[in-house]
C-alpha cells in the first residue's frame, strides 16, 4: 500500500501522542508470564504484531493435547521467533514447529539454537542449517556454562535468561564479542528482577541460578523507539509535541532519543499543560555535525539519519553492523532511500553510515520504499514535511510494532492521500 505524504498546513503546536505500549517490554512479559507458575500478572501488553503472534503462539500450546504437534507462524517477528524457540526448548513433552515469512527465514539464529542445544535442546532446522523453520521438541534442560556471540543479536541472549531459571544447573553465558544492543539485555535482567530472579551481569557474562519466577503486573508504558519518531517529526518541522504516556526511569534503553535529539533541535521537558506527560520542545540548537556510537541503540539509527539528511546535518553513525539482519538491510535501505531525496549516504564497511552533507539534484517525485520494514516506513513518513506529496510504499509494515503510526499522524495536521488516488504536484504541472 502507498501513501502520497503532506505535511500539517499550520505548524504543529499542540499535538498531543499517547504512544503504543512498549513492545520489547511486551514480548518479554508474554514470555515471563508464561513461564510463571500460575500465571503472570496481567500487565498491560502492547497490540501489534509482535504480541499478537507470541500470545497466540502460548495459547495455542496450552489449548493442546500433551505431545500433540503444532505449527505455529511468527509471521515477520524476530523477537518472537527467538524468545520462542527457547521457551518451547523447556517446555517438556512439546512438539512445535516454528515458521515464518521469507525474509524472517534469512534472519541468523544459529548461535541461539546451538547453545540451547549446548544446554539439551532439541532443535531440528527443517531447511536451511541456522534459520527457520524450526521444529523444537521441548524437554528439561541442564544447563550449566555456554559461550555465544554476543555480536549479532542482544535477542538471542534475552531469550536464554528468560529460560535460564527453569534449567536444572541455572545458566552461565559468556559473551563472545562486545554485547550489541546491551540495554535490551539489562531490560531482560531488570524484568526478571521485578519476578523473583536475579541475573548475576559481568562485563562479559551474565549468570541465573535455578529458580522459579513469580506474578508481576508489568506497569503500562510508552514506546520509547516509537517516540523517536516524534522527535523527528519535532525536529523537522520545529514543532511542539506532547507525548503522554513515557517514563523517564525506564528500562528502555532507547530513552537515549531524548539526548540524541537533543543534539538536533528537540528539548525534552516535563509538560505544564499535562501532569506526567513529556513535552518536545523545539530549539536552536543544532549540532554542525553529528558523531555516534550506535552500538547499544541501533534502531534509533533510521530517525537519526533522515533528520539529519533533512536539516543538513552531516554525521557518522558506528556500532550498526547488526542492521543488516533486522527486518530489511536497514543500512542499504537507508543508503537507497536517501539517494532519492538528493542525500548520498555511504556504508561504513557493515558497520555504519555517514554523509558529508552534499546533496544532489533530484529530477522527479520521489517515490520511496519502507523495505517491508516497519522501523523504516515510520522514519521515512516525515520525509513529506520537507517534500509535499512525497510517495511512499509499504506503509501497512507499521502494524508490526505501531498499528496506530498513520492515525496519530492525521491527528497531528499531516494529510495522507491512497496513492491510487494523489495527484503530486509535479504530476499536476505535467497535466496542466
Amino acid at each position: 500500500m502507498k501513501y502520497a505524504i503532506y505535511p500539517p498546513e499550520e505548524m504543529i503546536e499542540d499535538a498531543v501522542v499517547t504512544l503504543p505500549l512498549s513492545k520489547s517490554i511486551s514480548t518479554r512479559s508474554l514470555v515471563l508470564d508464561a513461564l510463571t507458575p500460575g500465571g503472570g500478572g496481567a500487565g498491560a501488553i502492547a497490540d501489534c504484531d509482535d504480541t499478537r503472534v507470541i500470545a497466540d503462539a502460548i495459547a495455542l500450546f496450552r489449548s493442546s493435547s500433551k505431545g500433540a504437534a503444532i505449527t505455529v507462524d511468527v509471521k515477520a517477528s524476530g523477537a518472537a521467533l527467538r524468545f520462542l524457540t527457547a521457551f518451547f526448548a523447556v517446555q517438556d513433552g512439546c512438539d512445535v514447529t516454528l515458521m515464518g515469512e521469507p525474509r524472517l527465514c534469512q534472519r541468523p539464529m544459529q548461535p541461539l539454537i546451538e547453545t540451547l542445544e549446548q544446554c539439551g535442546a532439541d532443535i531440528e532446522c527443517l531447511e536451511a542449517d541456522g534459520h527457520a523453520p524450526l521444529r523444537v521438541k521441548g524437554k528439561a534442560l541442564e544447563g550449566g556454562e555456554v559461550t555465544i556471540d554476543a555480536t549479532i543479536s542482544s535477542q538471542f541472549i534475552s531469550a536464554l535468561l528468560m529460560v535460564a531459571p527453569l534449567m536444572r544447573r541455572g545458566l552461565k553465558i559468556i559473551f563472545e564479542g562486545e554485547p550489541v544492543s546491551l540495554p535490551y539485555i539489562i531490560m531482560t535482567a531488570g524484568m526478571m528482577a521485578q519476578r523473583g530472579v536475579e541475573a548475576d551481569r559481568e562485563p562479559l557474562s551474565v549468570s541465573v541460578a535455578p529458580g522459579e519466577y513469580r506474578a508481576f503486573a508489568q506497569p503500562a508504558e510508552g514506546d520509547w523507539s516509537a517516540a523517536a519518531f516524534w522527535y523527528e517529526i519535532s525536529a523537522l518541522s520545529a514543532g511542539w509535541i506532547t507525548l503522554t504516556n513515557l517514563r523517564e526511569d525506564s528500562l528502555q534503553g532507547d530513552r537515549a532519543a531524548a539526548r540524541f535529539f537533543g543534539c538536533l533541535g528537540v528539548d525534552t521537558a516535563p509538560s505544564e499543560e499535562t501532569p506526567g506527560a513529556t513535552d518536545l520542545v523545539p530549539s536552536p540548537e543544532v549540532y554542525g555535525r553529528l558523531d555516534l556510537d550506535l552500538t547499544d541503540n541501533p534502531d534509533l539509527a533510521p530517525p537519526l539519519a533522515v533528520t539529519c539528511c533533512l536539516i543538513g546535518v552531516p554525521f557518522r553513525f558506528v556500532g550498526l553492523h547488526n542492521l543488516g539482519v533486522k527486518e530489511s538491510d536497514r543500512l542499504e535501505a537507508l543508503c537507497l532511500e536517501m539517494d532519492k531525496i538528493g542525500r548520498r549516504v555511504e556504508k561504513v564497511r557493515d558497520f555504519g553510515l555517514e554523509w558529508d552533507g552534499k546533496g544532489h539534484p533530484v529530477a522527479e517525485m520521489p517515490v520511496l520504499d519502507a523495505h517491508g520494514d516497519h522501523r523504516m516506513a515510520m522514519a521515512l513518513a516525515p520525509v513529506g514535511i520537507y517534500i509535499p506529496g512525497v510517495f511512499l510504499e509499504g506503509v501497512e509494515t507499521v502494524s508490526k510494532s505501531y498499528p496506530g503510526y498513520w492515525e496519530q499522524l492525521r491527528s497531528a495536521g499531516f494529510r495522507l492521500e491512497d496513492a491510487d488516488a494523489a495527484c503530486s504536484p509535479m504530476e499536476e504541472e505535467v497535466k496542466e
